[in-house]
């Protein structure tokens, strides 16, 4: 079978059996099946409702598993750290994402890669730009490094002209 390359985003901002969020996140790790490297983890803030911030760490994970199996292989580690499906981004035990795949992109009813949202978050490219810098996003052709970039690049703030107002 041919072997395929991973990004598997993790992320933890609640207590589990392993512990704090970056003991769930590194007990995930282990859990992973074919990891080759991760990046340090780091914390966040939380998006959405919750209020607990987040452990958040990527790796490379190399497999023959296909993007589904994967994914069901996520789900069932996630299943095994006390997830339950509940409201959208509140608190989880465990948060396992597919974020790129070497063999491009997949969009299926219930898989998308890559993962629709990881160009915005910032929890998972600054660990992706320490972990793989290079890869490309095969949709918009940019590197890892060139989308934190952009992310995090400073705007400058347009002056706005008060009529009346003095010099």
């Amino acid at each position: 079978m041919m072997r395929s390359t991973y990004v598997v985003a993790l992320g933890s901002n609640r207590r589990g059996r392993h512990g704090a969020p970056a003991a769930e996140v590194a007990a995930a790790i282990r859990a992973l099946p074919g990891v080759v490297s991760v990046a340090p983890i780091i914390t966040s803030a939380p998006v959405g409702p919750s209020i607990r911030r987040f452990a958040n760490t990527a790796a490379i994970v190399s497999t023959s598993l296909s993007p589904a199996n994967l994914l069901r292989a996520l789900k069932a580690i996630e299943r095994q750290f006390g997830r339950r499906r509940g409201r959208r981004w509140g608190a989880r035990v465990i948060d396992l994402d597919i974020i790129l795949w070497s063999g491009g992109k997949v969009d299926q009813p219930d898989l998308k890669v890559p993962h629709p949202a990881f160009r915005t978050r910032d929890f998972v490219l600054a660990p992706l730009v320490r972990l793989a810098p290079a890869w490309r996003d095969p949709v918009t052709g940019l590197t890892m490094v060139q989308l934190h970039a952009r992310l995090t690049r400073r705007r400058s703030v347009p002056r706005r002209v008060v009529a009346g107002a003095g010099p």
